[in-house]
């Protein structure tokens, strides 16, 4: 695809005119990695912004003794990095991609002389970072006040709004990484799995997951808890 053909199918750029979006992708650069490559490390300067545009991308960030919480998995169509445009501060997490990944670099600078010339663009701007903020609301939410079921019961009702599909859903990732980007250890998220599923709430095969019993697992994702 051309670039301003996937600038146009991303929130960030919706609603642009095909003049805007020729600026726009005008500063774009073209960018591939590979699995396991680093797109940034916490700490380096904030130079600009990406946007996934095939891949899958994971934004972490790893405590001195090594332990790694996974903060977001972003797939096709989502920025990466976008706050330090505006601060102009260093990336506060590191950025890697699990597969391989093609990504549109936009250079800091450059983008901002053209938000203070297209009003609207820095409207979607805006609108994305409220949505990111609420993400990490939730986030800090699950991780600091529920216990872990709960927080994987909300990621599997988070998965059936994603995809769309009230009944089964597709793990995008591994277990490892749902246990890190959930705050616990694979041990433990396997027990919680078969609890689920002996209880009659899910059903796993592989990496679908059968929710069963919407109602039950919704009321273990607001701080129910699962029986022995």
């Amino acid at each position: 695809m051309k670039t301003i053909e996937i600038m146009a199918n991303t929130p960030l750029f919706g609603g642009l005119s095909e003049d805007q979006l020729a600026q726009v992708g005008g500063i774009a650069q073209d960018k591939q990695y590979k699995r396991g490559e680093a797109v940034f490390w916490e700490g380096d300067p904030g130079i600009g912004f990406y946007v996934v545009v095939d891949g899958k991308v994971k934004v972490y960030k790893t405590s001195s003794e090594g332990k790694e919480q996974i903060l977001h998995i972003y797939g096709p169509g989502h920025p990466i990095g976008e706050v330090p445009v505006f601060s102009g501060h260093r990336f506060p997490a590191n950025a890697m991609a699990l597969e391989k990944s093609r990504m549109l670099f936009f250079p800091r600078q450059d983008f901002v002389d053209l938000i203070s010339l297209q009003p609207s663009l820095a409207l979607n701007m805006l609108a994305v970072l409220s949505m990111r903020l609420r993400q990490f609301t939730l986030q800090v939410e699950n991780l600091s006040l529920k216990e872990v079921p709960a927080r994987l019961a909300s990621y599997l009702i988070y998965l059936t709004r994603e995809q769309e599909n009230a009944d089964v859903v597709t793990l995008p990732i591994s277990k490892g990484q749902l246990a890190s980007l959930l705050g616990t250890i694979p041990e433990t998220l396997s027990r919680i799995f078969s609890k689920m599923t002996q209880q009659g709430l899910i059903a796993v095969k592989a990496s679908e997951i059968t929710l069963i019993d919407s109602e039950g697992i919704e009321d273990l994702s607001v701080g129910g808890r699962l029986g022995e």
